[in-house]
């Protein structure tokens, strides 16, 4: 007849063999020999294993051009314009930032006072934005702290509007890259801003992103 102690025994061997082939399983997985990289997904504040032998530099970084873009993308997002947030960003031929700007009221004058609506129910202008906001290429071109824009690139978000391609004109730019054009290729003012930036020999370009998206991730956890 089998005694209480024994089947106490019995059944503490087989609760620890379990446990042990568990235990090899999950640390048989952790010390698997590395094979390479994983892969992840483009973004800032993701992370991958990568060998620490390795010489060579990482894959997946950022383009110049998508690198200034998002610059201009993150700086739309300063707008308190709840109907269009349009970002800037000024950089040298060398690649080195010199103003960024987004769509608002000049500086003094409040937001929380001026008018941010399209239209007026009494067909008024002045309850409207427009008479009061300065545009994010305008913003950007004089915030480069008294360095020129001549010769330099304009990052914009939406192709610059007739004002705007102006002032581009008249500050010197070299190069203007765009991400969407906000107008109808049938509207005059687009026309009219393409022929002057065309007729003052302004190279103009549709941004290609190489990435999808970018991730900035401030959660740590």
């Amino acid at each position: 007849m089998v005694t209480r102690e024994a089947l106490l025994v019995s059944a503490s061997a087989l609760v620890g063999a379990a446990a042990s082939a568990v235990a090899f399983q999950l640390f048989s997985r952790w010390i698997r020999p590395y094979s390479g990289p994983e892969p992840s997904a483009n973004g800032i504040g993701e992370c991958s294993v990568v060998d620490p032998y390795d010489p060579s530099k990482r894959k997946g970084y950022l383009s110049w051009d998508d690198y200034f873009m998002a610059i201009a993308f993150l700086s739309a997002k300063r707008s308190k314009d709840p109907n269009r947030q349009v970002g800037a960003c000024l950089v040298s031929q060398n690649g080195v930032i010199l103003g960024i700007g987004y769509n608002g009221f000049p500086r003094g004058c409040s937001d929380d006072e001026l008018p941010w609506a399209k239209m007026s129910l009494t067909g008024n202008p002045l309850e409207t934005k427009y008479p009061y906001v300065c545009h994010a290429e305008v913003n950007a071109i004089l915030n480069t702290n008294h360095a020129s824009a001549a010769g330099q690139k304009l990052y914009v978000t939406m192709f610059p509007c007739n004002e705007c391609a102006k002032i581009i004109i008249q500050s010197g730019v070299a190069e203007v890259i765009y991400f969407v054009e906000k107008l109808s290729k049938l509207d005059a003012a687009y026309i009219a801003s393409r022929k002057l930036l065309s007729m003052a020999g302004i190279k103009v370009r549709k941004h290609q992103p190489q990435m999808s998206h970018i991730l900035v991730q401030f959660d740590q956890s």
